[in-house]
């Protein structure tokens, strides 16, 4: 059987230029190409398509990962695919891929089999390089406030109470507790510091809620770096530190335009995770595919408890957008792990672990149907070992919700193997839907995340120490409070214990940490053992990944 990498590269690509031109009308002089397959879009074009009306927006979230794999990425490619194979205008808009999975535990993302987009090894790697400037602007602020101590403190920073981390994109736990500005004057005033990966970086954020170049100026502005010693905030801007940083983003801020394996679109830009920040590619990218398609297929990452969640309390509230319908992925295989089957023995027929384990689909229905007011599908992506008897069960029971159950072949087939889920979402779109958010902006944070972890979680309540809560009601003192909420904590269960599959129920949330990030407009509640510095594991995806004598890829998925 052919690697995900070996199907890649064995495909014909076009050149983006003229398919774009092509599929979506696009001029070549409002395209920066990057090679040969890769561009990106002007943001002067783009601000041109403001008059233009929208398609419909399509959420693919999924149940709680599991090592047993579900296949979302690869389910909205293939979703994209087979629109435009029933004869619809779609596009895909996808996050870029973080080198830290792809390095650790994750392999490559940019979809599988015959559902991918490509250039595939020039995604999960360097792609255009936005990584590396969020990485570089972000190490500017940090670089400037310790030469901002070192040369006098003007602004007057506690230097307990610094706030702004270092970031890289890499899976590192050796950086999670620093000492900075030892070895004497010369090299600063001596502090504990700690790493984060980039895609946890406020900046990584910004850029993905920013509607233009002054909106991420603006919101890079706002960024809280740390306080004075009465407390009061110190942001970039009081640093004059965000027009450098804008400078450093202006490219990064503009969508990157690929293909699909069958030369259907692809906007693939940003890439906050999930479990820490939220989870979405760019609000720029999603509405710019709005104005230049009739169906936009977009995804959330993890459950649809965390990227789903946060789609809609944080991007949607933030910039207006509407999903018209949204697809849950599931498999088999997973569904039977949270039924308390191992990996090892999840391909083997098992009615009674899959009964068990279909508890977190329903859950995961029941938010989107209920908590979000969306009507939903569930798409099964197919294995070669599921059984009659076990798709006859997870359709029944899930059916008895009202969620259609669709069973897709995108991994194998391509645009072809999901036209059925392509038409079932068509339906969906032309339903009315109850759309609605977690929570009020009005309500307080504490409330927010009350309301989250109870209605959302199954969780019994919320609690944090004297500290932590002394933090909240501070933010909410200061005029913080009608921000919405970000919680970070662990993606393999609705608790913060990765270790409870299925849909644990009286539970409490843990908040642990909390973080204002006032320029992308959220709150961060740590809850649980979350890092927002991952580590790698025992044995890395690192050490499969190869270059041969040619110079091709191997091992990347």
């Amino acid at each position: 059987m052919l690697s995900d990498i070996d199907i890649a590269q064995a495909a014909k690509l076009q050149r983006i230029i003229p398919l774009a031109r092509e599929r979506l009308g696009l001029a070549d002089e409002h395209l920066s190409p990057y090679g040969h397959h890769k561009a990106k879009l002007s943001l002067d074009h783009i601000a041109s398509l403001q008059g233009r009306p929208d398609g419909k927006l399509i959420l693919v979230t999924a149940i709680s990962p599991t090592p047993a794999g579900e296949g979302k990425t690869t389910t909205t490619v293939g979703l994209g695919d087979a629109l435009n194979h029933i004869g619809k205008k779609a596009v895909i808009c996808l996050r870029e891929p973080s080198l830290g999975p792809v390095f650790g535990m994750k392999g490559g993302a940019a979809g599988g089999g015959h559902a991918q987009v490509v250039p595939m090894e020039d995604i999960n790697l360097h792609f255009t390089g936005d990584f590396a400037a969020i990485a570089l602007a972000n190490n500017l602020l940090a670089a400037l406030i310790d030469n901002h101590i070192h040369h006098g403190n003007a602004l007057g920073f506690d230097v307990r109470r610094i706030t702004w981390k270092r970031v890289m994109d890499m899976n590192d736990r050796a950086l999670r507790d620093i000492n900075v500005g030892l070895g004497g004057p010369a090299n600063g005033y001596p502090r504990q510091d700690s790493f984060d990966i980039v895609v946890a970086s406020e900046v990584m954020a910004i850029l993905c809620l920013a509607t233009s170049l002054a909106d991420l100026k603006a919101r890079l502005g706002r960024i809280v770096v740390g306080r004075t010693a009465d407390l009061k905030p110190i942001c970039a801007a009081d640093l004059q530190a965000h027009g450098a940083m804008t400078a450093l983003l202006k490219d990064a801020l503009a969508p990157n335009l690929v293909q699909t394996l069958e030369h259907n679109l692809a906007f693939i830009h940003g890439g906050p995770f999930a479990n820490i920040a939220h989870g979405c590619n760019s609000v720029l990218a999603t509405s710019t595919a709005l104005k230049l398609a009739d169906y936009v297929v977009t995804e959330a990452g993890f459950g649809a408890d965390l990227g789903a969640e946060k789609f809609i309390d944080i991007k949607c509230r933030e910039s207006g957008l509407r999903p018209s319908a949204v697809v849950i992925v599931a498999t088999v295989r997973a569904l039977k792990y949270h039924g308390g089957v191992e990996v090892k023995d999840a391909s083997i027929e098992n009615l009674d672990a899959l009964q068990r384990g279909l508890v977190n689909l329903e859950r995961h229905v029941d938010n989107v149907q209920q908590r979000y007011g969306m009507p939903c599908v569930v798409a099964l992506n197919h294995r070669t070992h599921d059984t009659a008897a076990e798709v006859d069960l997870l359709t029944s029971r899930t059916q008895a919700q009202g969620a259609k159950v669709v069973v897709a072949r995108h991994w194998a087939e391509g645009g072809k193997g999901a036209a059925d889920l392509a038409r079932e979402v068509v339906a969906l779109c032309d339903r009315p839907n109850s759309f609605r958010f977690v929570y009020e902006t009005d309500d307080s944070l504490w409330d927010k995340v009350t309301h989250i972890a109870t209605r959302v979680y199954g969780a019994a309540g919320v609690e944090a120490d004297a500290k932590v809560r002394a933090q909240i009601d501070a933010l909410q003192a200061q005029g913080y409070g009608r921000l919405p909420v970000c919680i970070a904590k662990t993606q393999y269960s609705f608790s913060t214990d990765p270790k409870l599959r299925g849909a644990p129920s009286g539970h409490v949330l843990d908040v642990r940490e909390v973080r204002l990030a006032a320029g992308a407009g959220f709150v961060v509640m740590v809850c649980g053992d979350v890092m927002t510095m991952p580590g790698l594991p025992k044995v890395p995806s690192a050490n499969a990944i190869d270059v041969d004598d040619a110079g091709r890829i191997k091992g990347l998925f």
